[in-house]
């Protein structure tokens, strides 16, 4: 199955898996760190925040390889997009364009109240999906079975939500 944005092939999911895994190994083996993009955004609010929450010990060490990290993500996702026909910003939301009519004011609306969403739940879970359900799972930690098993719910829940009442 093509990529939605640009038809272009995706790499086959065991070899998807093969490089997130090697990725989590050589964090946990090689620099003693857990593989998270959520507490990233700490990071980088920490270059503009200054406050005590944001100048703690424990976030300033990880700046050295977060950040490097996070960079690496984003030049990842550029070649990924000049090697597979480019890239365009769009406003499309698919079937919710025709279910909600929203115009650009609304569109962003709804991003930033779902980011709020996102936001919220990360910091209620102690992380983000990658963090639990990659990280945390594969050392077999219970508070990551649970928070990965409610991320879940949760997205089941809403795309039912989605599905039966807003697009039906």
């Amino acid at each position: 199955m093509p990529l939605i944005l640009n038809q272009a092939d995706p790499i086959h999911w065991a070899a998807g898996g093969a490089i997130i895994a090697a990725v989590t190994l050589l964090l946990l083996f090689v620099l003693n760190r857990r593989l998270g993009i959520s507490t990233g955004f700490e990071d980088v609010c920490s270059l503009v925040v200054r406050t005590r929450y944001f100048e703690r010990a424990s976030l300033c060490e990880a700046r050295r390889w977060r950040l490097p990290f996070l960079f690496g993500l984003v030049i990842g996702g550029a070649v990924s997009a000049a090697t597979t026909g480019g890239w365009q910003p769009t406003w499309a939301l698919g079937m919710l364009d025709d279910a909600l009519a929203l115009g650009p004011a609304g569109k962003m609306a709804w991003m930033f109240v779902g980011g709020l969403f996102i936001g919220f739940g990360t910091r209620l879970g102690g992380g983000c999906t990658s963090g639990h359900g990659i990280f945390g799972l594969s050392n077999l930690e219970r508070p990551s079975l649970v928070t990965t098993l409610s991320f879940m719910a949760g997205g089941f829940v809403t795309t039912q939500l989605l599905w039966k009442v807003v697009l039906s």
